[in-house]
């Protein structure tokens, strides 16, 4: 690889610090969210209340701070199929804690 393409390489995989702090300000009003809304009184959607939030945040964190989308086809794969499965277990571990 010559410099020119290691360069191109480097600024495809990198954000600028504005974007850093925008997602870090993003994922503080979402965490300040989540507080919000273990606050409220909103029955049994609490929990799901909780995990949608979550999932957001990590989104977040996957595709910015992890450099996820900028990824092989392959890494992503690997990524979607253990979310899979931690998707399973948390659908198996509420199945068992509702009855």
């Amino acid at each position: 690889m010559n410099e020119k393409n290691v360069q191109s390489e480097q600024s495809e995989h990198s954000h600028g610090f504005g974007i850093y702090i925008l997602v870090w300000l993003g994922l503080l009003a979402l965490t300040g969210l989540t507080v919000a809304a273990a606050g409220l009184d909103i029955g049994r959607f609490t929990v799901a209340t909780a995990l949608i939030i979550a999932s957001a945040k990590a989104y977040l964190v996957l595709t910015i701070f992890m450099h996820l989308r900028s990824e092989s086809k392959t890494f992503k794969i690997f990524v979607i199929v253990a979310l899979f499965f931690l998707a399973i277990s948390f659908i198996l571990l509420f199945a068992d804690y509702s009855f």
